[in-house]
C-alpha cells in the first residue's frame, strides 16, 4: 500500500479509511492548488482570476453580473467584485453599468483576456501532465467516485 498520507503527516494509523480519505483529499487538493498556482504564475494571474476569465469566455459574449460569476466559480467567494476589478485593471475584462439596473454591473472578457486564455490553453498540456500516471480509464473512474462523494 502506498503510504503517502501517513508519511506526509507523520501519522501511521487512522480511525477509519474514511478519515484517511478526508486527509488524503485535503493533501491532494493542496498539492494540486499549488501546482496550478505555479503554472498560472507565469501568466500573471491567480487561480480565481483564471476561473473568472474562463467563466466569462464561456458566456460567449453575453454579459454576466458579479453574482452570476460567483455562482459559477469553483470556489465561491465574497470578493468576486474585487477580483473582477483586478482583471479590469489588467485589461483582461471590462465592465459597464447594467442598462436595466444601475446598481449592477455587466462584466465581459476583453480581447486581451481572450488572448491570454488562448495562450494558457496552448500550454495547459504541461499542467495536465501531472496526471500522466493515471490512464484515461482511471481518471474516468476517479471522476465518477469524486462526483459520487459530492452528490
Amino acid at each position: 500500500m502506498n503510504e503517502f498520507v501517513e508519511d506526509h503527516i507523520k501519522q501511521k494509523t487512522f480511525n477509519s479509511e474514511w478519515q484517511r480519505l478526508k486527509v488524503n483529499l485535503l493533501l491532494t487538493s493542496g498539492w494540486l492548488k499549488n501546482e496550478i498556482k505555479l503554472f498560472l504564475d507565469q501568466f500573471g494571474v491567480t487561480q480565481q482570476q483564471f476561473n473568472i476569465l474562463r467563466i466569462l469566455r464561456g458566456a460567449k459574449g453575453d454579459p454576466l453580473s458579479t453574482n452570476e460569476i460567483c455562482e459559477r466559480m469553483i470556489e465561491k467567494m465574497s470578493d468576486t467584485s474585487r477580483i473582477v476589478d483586478r482583471l479590469v485593471a489588467k485589461n483582461l475584462a471590462t465592465k459597464q453599468p447594467c442598462p436595466h439596473d444601475g446598481r449592477k454591473v455587466q462584466v465581459f472578457i476583453s480581447n486581451d483576456g481572450m488572448y491570454l486564455l488562448s495562450t494558457i490553453d496552448t500550454k495547459m498540456k504541461n499542467l495536465d501532465a501531472i496526471f500522466s500516471n493515471l490512464t484515461e480509464e482511471e481518471a474516468r473512474q476517479l471522476n465518477m467516485l469524486l462526483e459520487k462523494i459530492s452528490s
